[in-house]
C-alpha cells in the first residue's frame, strides 16, 4: 500500500470500487515506491471523454535531476471503456463522484489505484456511523468481559 484516503470512507458513501491502471512518469514510479504520495484531496474528472487524478500529490524523487515531474500534475486514469462509459453515465446523470480509496503496487510491480464511485455524506449520515461504530466497540468489550 503506497497511500490510502482515509477520509473517503467518513466523507462519501462508497456505492462501487474498481481497479484502475495509472500513467506515470518513471520519477514518479520511484517516488511512489518510497511511499511518500498523497490522495488525501485528490479526485478523479472527466476530461475530454477520458478520466484524470487531479489534485494528487507525488513528491519530487531527488535522485531524478532534470527529468523530474511536477508533484501534482493531472495523471490520467487507464480504464476498459465499458467502465468508463458506466462512470462517464453515473457523473454525469446522477452527479456521482469519483474518489481514489488506495494507490498500491500489484503482484506483477504495476502500479495501480483502487477509485471509489461515491455519493457525499451529510452531517446528520457521519454522526450515525460514528454512533453506530461507537457501538460495535462497546458491545464487543461488554461481550468479551461477559465470557
Amino acid at each position: 500500500m503506497v497511500a490510502q484516503n482515509r477520509k473517503a470512507r467518513h466523507n462519501y458513501f462508497i456505492e462501487d470500487t474498481l481497479e484502475v491502471g495509472l500513467v506515470l512518469q518513471g520519477s514518479e514510479v520511484k517516488s511512489l515506491r518510497q511511499g511518500r504520495a498523497s490522495i488525501g484531496e485528490a479526485y478523479a474528472a472527466e476530461q475530454g471523454g477520458e478520466f484524470y487524478l487531479l489534485n494528487a500529490h507525488v513528491p519530487v524523487y531527488e535522485a531524478a535531476n532534470r527529468a523530474n515531474h511536477e508533484p501534482t500534475r493531472p495523471r490520467k486514469l487507464l480504464l476498459r471503456r465499458r467502465e468508463r462509459d458506466r462512470l462517464l453515465g453515473a457523473v454525469r446523470r446522477e452527479g456521482a463522484t469519483l474518489v481514489p480509496l488506495s494507490i498500491y503496487f500489484n503482484a506483477r510491480g504495476i502500479a495501480k489505484m483502487q477509485l471509489g464511485l461515491a455519493r457525499g455524506k451529510r452531517k446528520v449520515d457521519k454522526r450515525e456511523a460514528e454512533k453506530a461504530r461507537d457501538w460495535d466497540r462497546d458491545r464487543a468489550r461488554l461481550m468479551r468481559e461477559k465470557g
